[in-house]
């Protein structure tokens, strides 16, 4: 009997051991379901998995260490320009006063004003690219290096106000440059990064993204064509500082902010640079091929009423300026033309786009319809006369 009762509770043990372990073997399967916990192996294959996700094409630099290695490039701009003021003297606007004196000069005192950009190094012996507008009408230059207290003599190389660009000189040699990379390459949602002096505060930088590129704005009396357009902060001062991608290299040139968005600038793209670029350092003028018309779209208004079909695409000439090759070819007001040398005309900007790829003294010919008839007028593109 002893052994028997033994024997039970031996067997209970067992069995109260046995499910114990059962029960751990079960609540270890239900946690790792629940916390969807992977066999131990598969860990590395996440973690690679992971790290490839995070890694950024072209084993670009991280922001930090990118703005470390650019900044040294990057230079303030300062500018002085020469306003006069009529000395101030009340009797000057008395009407009586004039009438007595007649309409003659008075005596002016020059006055200057102080005007800031940036702009960054691109040779090593001192050559600085930056906008046109920075340095308008400027009688001196000065430039500041990063980390400097000393402003140096600039003296500008070449300009161009159309494309808004310009290239300055600097005395000295074994300067940092920055890189210039390719903008065409540059994708609608790749991260940017813009450095400059904005309401003059030194080498600030900021982050942000291509949001549109190819974008037409016009600010003032000057048009720009195919601009970058970013969300990185770009205000009063980062004019003429460079925009660069994660590699650090310049993939445009920032150039304006739009007043009345919040949050969007605009940016001259590096490839669009390069093609003058030569130029400006050489000093040469740029020349560019000019037709000599004022035009628009061929809009529905247009059609209606110069009696052409919805189908119909191409420019009208809204006004032939005397003594240019339009007005040698005989093109008037309300001409509509639709190719030139076979290739279809669609816009005004189409128009443009084709005759600034042929060169001063090139013939071309243009595929018109006037009055309802088609005609073909033939033009000797001359030199645009600066503005």
């Amino acid at each position: 009997m002893r052994k028997f009762s033994k024997t039970i509770i031996l067997l209970l043990v067992a069995f109260l051991l046995g499910g114990a372990f059962i029960a751990h073997q079960q609540g270890t399967t239900l946690w790792a379901a629940i916390t969807d916990n992977k066999p131990q192996t598969a860990a590395p294959q996440l973690e690679k998995t992971t790290t490839a996700a995070l890694t950024i094409p072209g084993e670009a630099m991280s922001i930090a260490d990118m703005v470390e290695s650019a900044s040294p490039a990057v230079v303030n701009i300062k500018t002085s320009v020469k306003v006069n003021a009529v000395f101030d003297n009340p009797y000057f606007n008395d009407p009586f006063f004039r009438s007595f004196f007649g309409n003659q000069s008075f005596n002016t005192i020059p006055q200057y004003k102080t005007g800031i950009g940036t702009g960054f190094l691109i040779t090593a012996n001192g050559y600085i690219l930056t906008n046109q507008h920075v340095i308008e009408d400027a009688s001196s230059i000065t430039v500041q290096l990063n980390g400097k207290s000393k402003e140096i003599p600039a003296q500008l190389i070449g300009s161009d106000r159309e494309l808004d660009l310009a290239v300055l000189k600097i005395s000295g040699s074994n300067y940092p440059v920055l890189p210039l990379g390719n903008s065409d390459k540059m994708r609608v949602g790749e991260w940017v990064v813009a450095i400059g002096q904005p309401y003059g505060l030194d080498h600030t930088v900021t982050t942000g993204v291509i949001s549109a590129k190819g974008r037409p704005i016009t600010i003032e009396d000057r048009n720009y064509k195919n601009l970058i357009q970013t969300d990185a902060a770009i205000n009063p001062g980062n004019s003429g500082g460079p925009l660069l991608n994660l590699n650090g290299e310049v993939i445009a040139i920032n150039t304006a902010v739009n007043a009345q968005a919040q949050g969007i600038g605009f940016a001259i793209p590096i490839n669009t640079v390069n093609e003058v670029l030569k130029d400006l350092i050489s000093g040469n003028k740029i020349v560019r091929p000019y037709l000599g018309i004022r035009m628009n779209d061929l809009n529905d208004r247009l059609r209606s009423e110069l009696g052409v079909g919805n189908s119909i695409q191409g420019a009208v000439v809204v006004e032939v300026v005397n003594g240019t090759p339009a007005a040698s070819a005989g093109l008037t007001s309300n001409d509509i033309i639709t190719s030139l040398n076979g290739t279809k005309v669609e816009s005004a900007s189409d128009l443009q786009d084709l005759i600034a790829k042929h060169k001063v003294g090139e013939k071309i010919t243009l595929n018109v319809i006037r009055s309802g008839k088609q005609i073909t007028v033939y033009a000797t593109l001359q030199a645009k006369p600066n503005a």
